[in-house]
């Protein structure tokens, strides 16, 4: 069993009026089975990452996020846990979560993993001692109910992946209630022997070393106590997309209960000892829905997802930008992409275009208050890999509709040219078309000016900055314009979302310490090419 070996708590080499170690730090989301193969079955796994830590130093990743890592059926491909406390044989062993822990921490760098609250796998022995026995403990860590009157689901909630959020469990002639798939039964919040063992699993997770936890579905925890049926504000089509059936009704009752908040109130109660951190999969588009879910007591952090969700506008880009930062500061993790959405170069066009555009919004987040998280491989520069529709693997969506899925943003990551891209010696888990040899992460690492080079540049730039925490955030451009534009502390920061060059007339003297390329600095002006970026001092 591994312990810290980098301060608790505290930015590592601080003093002791350092902020908690987070704070000023950049992170990289590792999806697991894609990021790197270590022993040939083509399934990423703990080693794999270990070996690849190295390269996360050099490229200037603070900490790590590691996707579930859990023993699993995998029909969520491991958000369907059966077991909070274990690894995966695919994944590895304790043994190597273990290692890969010390040898992280000895590159001082921290290590988050997920948790997922919400519910377990149907193989979860909680949920198959609920199905064995209705009169038994374990029936009331989930959610029952009798039918309807007309025998059919208890009310009208649907899934996020579309279709109702019931299933009948013909043996015992009751409804459980799942958010996801039918293999995802939500567990009962309500019931405080549920929290109990979620304190036992995330002080087993703490006593071995891991830095903090990433909360899976943060605002869905507690349920309405009455299982009162959603407002429809739409027409709900069961043949509709998932997310058309999900906006059909006002999600009242089935999620962001106020009760999950003493959730992650006990919770920080206990990662507060290890010095640890709590950051949230906090899914609103609305600030003051993301401030209500991190009041600053429970939760430290959380996603913002807007900014996936925009279109490469730039009043859509300052709505996704300036209020959430005036309204939750460093509350605030930033990100363009991950592993449940397109990756941001495809959304936002594609090729080179989409490439830029995702650097220069990645240039404003990385002065903002908060933590940036980068995606695997958005260091690369890459889009959506391309996956045949005979190979689709993701649950959501309809069968061999690879775009309604997540598949495109899942595939292998491209370490070196050659067979399967250098992610194994096997076959690979995802079937995908092979990346070209300019995006792998070998031909970028010797080719100056690549993305690679651009993203470990501005990460150099953002540490050689030093901390921002208590500099308020001064908005220049004001709110008009094609460049947003921000000062904070001693740092200017810019972005063209233009499809021309744009002139930005700047006073004094001024020293660029991080520019995308075709970005120049004149007397009195830096000049941003098409979809660039800079930072000056």
């Amino acid at each position: 069993m591994t312990q810290q070996s980098v301060d608790s708590g505290t930015a590592v080499g601080s003093g002791v009026d350092a902020g908690p170690w987070w704070q000023d730090s950049v992170g990289y989301e590792i999806y697991v089975r894609s990021f790197a193969d270590s022993d040939g079955d083509g399934i990423g796994d703990l080693a794999g990452i270990a070996d690849k830590l190295g390269y996360l130093s050099d490229l200037g990743i603070d900490f790590i996020w590691v996707t579930p890592f859990y023993p699993s059926p995998m029909a969520d491909w491991g958000y369907d846990v059966a077991d909070f406390c274990g690894v995966d044989p695919a994944f590895g062993s304790l043994a190597d979560l273990d290692r890969l822990l010390d040898q992280a921490h000895e590159r001082s760098m921290r290590v988050v993993i997920d948790v997922v609250p919400n519910h377990t796998s149907h193989q979860h022995a909680w949920f198959r001692s609920a199905q064995a026995d209705p009169n038994g403990p374990y029936r009331d860590y989930y959610i029952w109910r009798d039918p309807a009157p007309d025998g059919g689901p208890p009310n009208n909630w649907v899934g996020y992946f579309g279709g109702s959020a019931w299933t009948l469990d013909e043996a015992s002639g009751q409804y459980y209630l799942h958010l996801f798939l039918p293999e995802q039964p939500d567990l009962n919040w309500r019931n405080p022997a549920v929290h109990e063992e979620f304190d036992g699993i995330i002080r087993f997770w703490l006593d071995r070393g891991v830095d903090g936890f990433r909360i899976d579905v943060a605002g869905g925890l507690v349920k309405d106590v009455d299982l009162r049926s959603n407002p429809e504000i739409g027409v709900w089509d069961p043949a509709g997309t998932r997310w058309e059936q999900w906006e059909s009704f006002d999600h009242l009752y089935d999620v962001f209960q106020p009760e999950s908040l003493d959730i992650f109130r006990r919770w920080r109660s206990i990662v507060d000892e290890y010095g640890a951190w709590l950051m949230g999969e906090t899914y609103t588009l609305e600030p003051e829905g993301l401030a209500r879910l991190v009041p600053g007591d429970g939760l430290h952090s959380g996603f913002w997802f807007e900014p996936m969700h925009i279109d490469w506008d730039v009043d859509q880009i300052r709505k996704a930008l300036v209020p959430p930062a005036d309204l939750l500061g460093d509350r605030l993790l930033w990100a363009a992409s991950s592993h449940d959405m397109p990756r941001s170069p495809t959304h936002f066009g594609g090729g080179d275009q989409g490439r830029s555009r995702t650097l220069a919004l990645n240039v404003l987040f990385s002065c903002l208050p908060g933590v940036p998280v980068f995606y695997q491989g958005e260091e690369l520069g890459l889009v959506d890999g391309i996956v045949p529709p005979s190979a689709k693997l993701d649950p959501v969506g309809s069968e061999g509709d690879v775009a309604a899925g997540r598949d495109g943003c899942r595939t292998p990551m491209p370490w070196r040219p050659g067979g399967q891209n250098g992610f194994t010696e096997g076959t690979p888990w995802l079937s995908s078309s092979q990346r070209d040899e300019d995006e792998t992460a070998e031909a970028q690492a010797v080719e100056a000016g690549s993305w690679y080079h651009q993203y470990r540049s501005l990460l150099a730039a953002r540490r050689g900055i030093g901390p921002l925490t208590g500099e308020d955030v001064h908005w220049e451009d004001d709110g008009v314009g094609p460049v947003v534009r921000y000062r904070r502390g001693p740092v200017s920061v810019a972005a063209n979302v233009s499809d021309e060059p744009v002139t930005v007339p700047v006073s004094g003297s001024v020293g660029l310490v991080f520019s995308m390329a075709g970005v120049v600095h004149v007397d009195g002006c830096v000049e941003l090419p098409a979809h660039g970026a800079a930072i000056w001092t």
